[in-house]
């Protein structure tokens, strides 16, 4: 006799020829340009300017202009994108750094490297971004600049949270890592804080074949002081008006940037596309009865870095699981909060501190939304899904009731026809 299956291994022995769906398929989005980006790269190669070529200052030119800032310093990655900022504001030892939990590690590392200290903060579970009224009852006279993310490709509140940082006297960083081209009203993320932080990591929205960071700004005098910093402090050559970092842009890196510029509002559209599709297909299957789908707030142009539903009731690995075995790609951002890290723990925060952090970090998993993916594969993965739920004979019918949280305001998907 046959042993008994576990719920988990019955579900993956259900799935029956998978048809693989990746995650992310960079062949796709780089195969129509390849004889451009050849180009680009020999024109450097023949060039022998490899670091701060001139088309490093032309990337600077159009990135500035692309997010509606006077000003683009081309960096290393956005982690020290991050670094930079922080030490064109003169955060030291002794200051505070508002931080959400809820985001990648150098948001908060940044901070600590410099010997300030991250206050963590609870996010707006409809959005996944900083909560500004909870930023508000965590400034202290310490509180010297926050760092509000736009995760997954959406702006965060930045209205509320810059009045808030006029009143108070303290510094805005945006990390816009996971956002270029994102918008709240008529600005573009980048041009909404004293500072935005870009990261150009192949898995970003524009991404390069290696890292490279950007920071913009409309202040003159923090654009001078980026400079000098990313260069080890050093100008004129040799003479060190300040302790900087090496952080310099590779020539090659940026001229691959230059060749895809062109091409990101064009992406930016399919994956908006890509994200209505999910929408419509998983409400179809009588899927948003058992995930929570992702929102676009009214107001605000999503560029979906990440597609990212919740799975609740314990259910998010079980899923993961079952689709790997199914060969569709998916990833958790972010399993573990920052305050509940290791190398955080002498900050003294516990669990439960913050809340909807925790939860979205049990249930959060995100799905394919490339540019390039097609109908058919958007499909497989919602049939998939439906599968796991509701098994083979799937029926809207038979779906559970949907979470009652995140219901935030705004919920209406934007018109992505008019992006």
């Amino acid at each position: 006799m046959k042993t008994p299956q576990t719920s988990t291994e019955t579900r993956i022995d259900h799935v029956a020829a998978p048809t693989r769906v990746p995650l992310l398929d960079m062949e796709r989005e780089l195969g129509p340009l390849m004889a451009d980006l050849v180009e680009a790269t020999a024109r450097v190669l023949a060039s022998g300017r490899y670091v701060f070529g001139p088309e490093c200052g032309e990337l600077e030119s159009s990135i500035a202009q692309y997010c509606g800032a006077e000003f683009g310093v081309a960096c290393a990655s956005g982690s020290d994108a991050l670094l930079l900022a922080l030490m064109a504001l003169d955060i030291k030892p002794g200051d505070e750094v508002i931080v959400p939990s809820f985001t990648f590690f150098a948001t908060a590392s940044a901070v600590t490297r410099l010997g300030a200290t991250p206050v963590f903060v609870d996010i707006d579970p409809a959005t996944f971004n900083i909560d500004p009224h909870l930023v508000e009852v965590s400034l202290t006279a310490r509180t010297k600049a926050i760092i509000p993310v736009h995760l997954f490709g959406q702006c965060a509140d930045m209205d509320s949270i810059t009045q808030l940082a006029r009143q108070h006297g303290i510094f805005v960083i945006e990390d816009a890592a996971q956002a270029i081209g994102a918008r709240t009203g008529d600005r573009s993320a980048g041009s909404l804080g004293d500072l935005g932080c870009f990261s150009f990591y192949p898995t970003k929205n524009l991404g390069g074949c290696g890292d490279g960071g950007m920071i913009t700004t409309s202040n003159e005098a923090l654009a001078s002081r980026l400079r000098l910093l990313r260069g080890h402090g050093m100008h004129p050559r040799y003479f060190h008006q300040a302790v900087g970092i090496n952080s310099r842009l590779d020539t090659i890196q940026a001229a691959i940037l230059q060749v895809k510029l062109p091409h990101l509002p064009a992406w930016t559209r399919e994956r908006q596309s890509n994200a209505a599709r999910y929408d419509q297909m998983f409400r179809v299957a009588g899927l948003d009865q058992v995930l929570t789908l992702p929102m676009a707030r009214d107001g605000y142009h999503h560029v979906w870095n990440q597609y990212t539903v919740r799975v609740a009731d314990q259910q998010r690995d079980a899923l993961r699981l079952y689709l790997s075995a199914a060969e569709i790609g998916t990833e958790i951002y972010y399993p573990v909060p920052l305050h509940r890290q290791e190398c955080f723990s002498y900050l003294g925060y516990n669990d439960g501190d913050l809340p909807d952090t925790e939860r979205a970090a049990g249930e959060v998993m995100s799905l394919p939304i490339f540019p390039g993916l097609t109908e058919k594969e958007q499909q497989t993965v919602v049939d998939r899904i439906a599968r796991f739920f509701f098994g083979a004979e799937a029926t809207t019918s038979s779906s559970p009731a949907r979470p009652k949280y995140l219901t935030g305001k705004g919920a209406a998907r934007e018109n992505t026809a008019t992006s």
